[in-house]
């Protein structure tokens, strides 16, 4: 016998069996953790933290005051000496290195205007010697024009080429050094 699938309706799939956790049949489930355990939790670590820092405080004060009243006593030879800890504007120069420092940006700024002073003007640096400073713009105006100085040392044969010709060694730059490779061809 066939059965005919249109005179027949296909039987709905029962519903699954209940979940032991489930107390009703609505899809949801019923026991959930409450907020009051997790507020009991929160209060009694409080309770902790609170109690370790008092034990914590109470032991820095008995071992501080133990070490107070057990110091062996200053012989009356000694001077005490003053606290270095405090430290005044007037003896901050004489305080020993490496000090720190109070304002950046400020001793910052000063420090690089007196190196560019020290880079843009003349001065001596040894006048019994005759060894002067001069500002770094025109010290390289005279490298570039008179061209490095050659010691005497190391350049023996730097030497006899520059006994052959009186003109002083000039440095070539290397945009100059190609330009004379590309004029030659090379």
């Amino acid at each position: 016998m066939s059965e005919n699938p249109m005179t027949n309706p296909p039987t709905p799939n029962p519903p699954p069996p209940p979940h032991p956790n489930m107390t009703h049949h609505d899809g949801f489930e019923q026991e959930d953790l409450s907020s009051r355990s997790a507020l009991y939790f929160l209060a009694g670590l409080v309770l902790v933290c609170v109690v370790v820092y008092l034990i914590v405080f109470g032991m820095y004060r008995f071992l501080d005051s133990y070490a107070t009243a057990h110091q062996p006593p200053m012989s009356p030879m000694v001077t005490p000496e003053a606290d270095t800890r405090a430290v005044t504007p007037e003896n901050a120069v004489t305080f020993p290195q490496p000090r720190l420092e109070e304002n950046e940006r400020t001793q910052l700024r000063s420090f690089i205007e007196d190196q560019d002073r020290k880079l843009a003007t003349y001065d001596w640096v040894d006048k019994d010697r005759g060894t002067v400073r001069i500002p770094i713009d025109r010290a390289m105006e005279l490298i570039a024009q008179r061209g490095l100085p050659v010691h005497a040392e190391g350049a023996s044969s730097a030497q006899s080429s520059a006994a052959q010709t009186s003109a002083p060694v000039k440095k070539q730059t290397p945009k100059a050094a190609t330009t004379k490779a590309a004029a030659s061809g090379k």
